[in-house]
């Protein structure tokens, strides 16, 4: 996939990353959301554990896509909440090479901190078995901030390339920009959690289902 404007949009996938609770796992579910995430990052004030993570994961339906968020882990840590959960994607956040992040057998999705010297093609080709790129605004908490970056800086619709991982964006979206931001970039998929959230991370049904609502009214008005 690609950010070029000139791409026909298909319907925009919608992932609610940080989840924690129940409740907000099913709401996530009926409000339509593609993909659930779950941190397995310690530090983290999202993260949950191997035990949580099995529970929640194992209440998803078929259809609905499982993303395990992960920072610089062992391979041990990978493969023990593989065995442990039902998982469908692996997320990254660090510093991860290529042969790392494929190692698994499963998809996986490579999140970029986006700055000024941040090259999409050269994104594209070191990570190319990625399912997708997830792009973040830089960090210390490697994602979460609640602070969008500056899009313009991967409108590059000259890196066009059907065989590229698909665009995912990240980085301070909420109900009220969303819409902005797709018609922007016209990303594969839009990736939320602080814009979701009552407080640090703290997640609200009710603010989940008006982000996968934006979402739907940003597809249909283009």
């Amino acid at each position: 996939m690609s950010l070029d404007s000139a791409t026909p949009l298909a319907r925009t996938r919608t992932k609610i990353c940080g989840l924690r609770e129940q409740q907000h796992v099913d709401a996530a579910i009926d409000a339509g959301a593609d993909a659930l995430g779950f941190v397995l990052y310690p530090p983290s004030v999202r993260a949950v554990s191997l035990e949580l993570c099995a529970e929640l994961t194992r209440q998803v339906p078929a259809f609905v896509s499982t993303v395990a968020l992960f920072v610089n882990p062992t391979q041990w840590e990978v493969e023990t909440v593989l065995s442990a959960a039902r998982i469908d994607l692996l997320q990254f956040h660090g510093g991860e090479p290529e042969a790392f992040c494929a190692s698994f057998g499963r998809p996986y999705v490579k999140a970029l901190a986006v700055d000024e010297s941040f090259n999409l093609l050269q994104s594209q080709q070191q990570y190319a078995s990625a399912a997708a790129l997830l792009l973040d605004t830089p960090s210390a908490g490697h994602g979460g901030s609640g602070k969008t970056f500056n899009w313009q800086l991967i409108n590059t619709p000259n890196t066009r390339n059907e065989r590229a991982p698909a665009l995912v964006l990240s980085g301070g979206l909420t109900a009220a920009n969303a819409a902005d931001a797709i018609r922007a970039l016209r990303p594969f998929a839009v990736d939320v959690s602080s814009g979701v959230e009552i407080s640090r991370g703290v997640k609200n049904s009710e603010l989940i289902q008006n982000f996968c609502r934006a979402v739907r009214l940003a597809d249909s008005s283009m």
